[in-house]
């Protein structure tokens, strides 16, 4: 079980937040979306995936386990390297893909349209994360943070082609934060998974680039350190990336395992 609190701000210089977020705390689950496009287009696209994807997992908890040979239960293929939880929210994030790209298709105002995903799911003492583009997780455990998702930019896919490479100088770099994988924009998203063990007490924390690209790692780990309550983390998370100046919309969503 987890006990969760997610919080949404538009910001100080975004006219509409194309954000969003969702948490049900009864299926352990915890998504966050950061949407783009023209026309609020950014703003369907992030609720399109999240909706999406509470459907998916909500409908296949109810059915129960399928069988890896199902196809119609994993339209997109089973993963063996990876448990029900992982290929489960490998394939919801996969179905919000084509939802998205068909109503990109459909309606002009939405051509081009694209989100980025972070979802996780925990189970015991277990934990399961995909995700498209460059919203991120973190694990708090015994005190240090640790960031588990890698971000699909062009500074993070440079730096790990080579990771000798100046950091600082490609920071500058005009497509330093360039997305280079996100959920619709007219094509498949790559959707990475990960799964770990977690301790009782560990914090998760789903964040959008609005928080972290303004709270460097150690800012983040003292904030979580303050406090112990999911609401009062993210509402202070949201509270700091504000006051430092974050230009885009600020979206945390913190968890609390189960003691």
């Amino acid at each position: 079980m987890i006990r969760a609190f997610g919080l949404s701000d538009k910001g100080r210089v975004r006219p509409v937040n194309e954000d969003c977020f969702a948490v049900r705390e009864a299926l352990g689950l915890c998504v966050v979306a950061d949407g783009m496009g023209g026309h609020k287009a950014g703003e369907v696209a992030a609720q399109m995936a999240v909706e999406a994807i509470v459907d998916a997992v909500g409908v296949r908890t109810g059915q129960g386990t399928a069988d890896r040979s199902d196809t119609d239960a994993w339209p997109f293929g089973y993963d063996p390297g990876l448990s029900s939880d992982g290929n489960l929210l490998r394939t919801a994030i996969h179905l919000a893909s084509i939802q998205i790209l068909e109503a990109a298709i459909s309606t002009h105002h939405y051509a081009g349209m694209g989100t980025t995903v972070v979802a996780v799911r925990v189970a015991g003492d277990r934990v399961a994360v995909a995700h498209a583009g460059d919203s991120r997780l973190y694990v708090f455990s015994r005190g240090r943070l640790r960031q588990v998702t890698s971000d699909d930019t062009w500074l993070a896919q440079t730096l790990a082609a080579d990771p000798h490479a100046d950091r600082d100088a490609l920071q500058l770099h005009p497509m330093s934060q360039a997305l280079t994988n996100v959920v619709g924009a007219m094509k498949p998203a790559t959707v990475h998974v990960a799964e770990e063990t977690l301790d009782a007490g560990d914090v998760l924390l789903l964040s959008t680039d609005g928080v972290h690209g303004v709270l460097d790692d150690w800012r983040l780990e003292q904030i979580l350190l303050e406090d112990d309550e999911p609401r009062t983390i993210a509402e202070n998370l949201v509270s700091a990336a504000l006051t430092r100046g974050s230009c885009d919309n600020c979206t945390a969503v913190v968890a609390r395992v189960g003691e």
